[in-house]
């Protein structure tokens, strides 16, 4: 499903929450969602990436029905309307059960099976493929002093343990994709190290997902304050990751970070051919 041979996928945030980061309160009516992946298709997204717990720090816990309430009506009607795949982030097996028999065809697991073995073995069971990504903590407390050592190697390790887990649960090593969960549990150097080093995670064979749209940390760098002035600086973090190898890029501006992708990725294949 994400074969390195192809194009970047560019994966559209849809968020239906009250309460995420950049986009919460938005899309939680169905015909709201609905309207909005449409646009994110016109644009160019090739999976709609679903959720319905924020992951921004701080946030709350939500609860697996709360959760599938409000993603699984808008699972069902994309899915009547569209081919483009659709993933369901969440870290409860029995949300992606949920959003799977709704129509879901990717699990994206922000805490990489750690949260809720079950979503292993479901993987396995269901054949669909899983994104794990690399945290520490949870929403709610990831921000407070995280620290590493060496981060790019003590990801790379935390990774492989989760991907370890993945195989001993069944899941063919063909279904899984990493993501090194830039903003989870993450200073900004450590952030950057990550962003500097991508090609480390793509070494280890599996396609790679990149989610740095509009985070808190590259503010900082650019001096703003609201996420949505970060499409500029979110776009550049998606030709890097094209040129590092980088699969697929998980953005809540499609239009821009579709034509970076694209720009990127002709480059990069001219390069090849010399």
């Amino acid at each position: 499903m994400f074969d390195h041979h192809d194009k970047p996928l560019i994966m559209g945030i849809l968020n239906v929450t009250p309460d995420s980061f950049s986009d919460g309160g938005q899309f939680t009516c169905v015909d709201a969602a609905v309207q909005q992946v449409r646009r994110m298709q016109s644009e160019g997204a090739d999976i709609i990436d679903i959720g319905g717990e924020s992951t921004r720090p701080g946030a709350e816990p939500v609860s697996a029905e709360e959760q599938i309430r409000r993603v699984v009506p808008v699972i069902a009607a994309l899915r009547r309307e569209t081919a483009r795949m659709i993933s369901i982030d969440t870290t409860s097996a029995v949300v992606a059960k949920a959003a799977l028999a709704a129509g879901a065809d990717i699990i994206n697991d922000v805490s990489a099976g750690r949260d809720d073995a079950a979503i292993l073995a479901l993987a396995a069971e269901t054949g669909v493929p899983i994104i794990l990504m690399h945290s520490r903590g949870t929403p709610k407390n990831m921000q407070d002093n995280p620290y590493y050592a060496y981060v790019v190697q003590e990801v790379l390790a935390d990774l492989q343990e989760r991907v370890n887990a993945a195989l001993d649960a069944g899941i063919k090593p063909e279904q899984i994709a990493l993501d090194p969960g830039i903003g989870f549990g993450k200073r900004k150097q450590d952030n950057l190290d990550l962003l500097a080093h991508l090609d480390s995670l793509v070494a280890l064979g599996f396609p790679v997902l990149l989610g740095a749209s509009r985070k808190r940390f590259m503010g900082s760098i650019c001096a703003v304050a609201g996420p949505s002035e970060l499409v500029t600086a979110t776009a550049v973090t998606t030709a890097i990751g094209v040129m590092a190898g980088v699969r697929i890029f998980r953005v809540h501006d499609v239009k821009e970070n579709r034509q970076a992708a694209d720009v990127a990725w002709a480059i990069k294949q001219a390069g090849l051919d010399v």
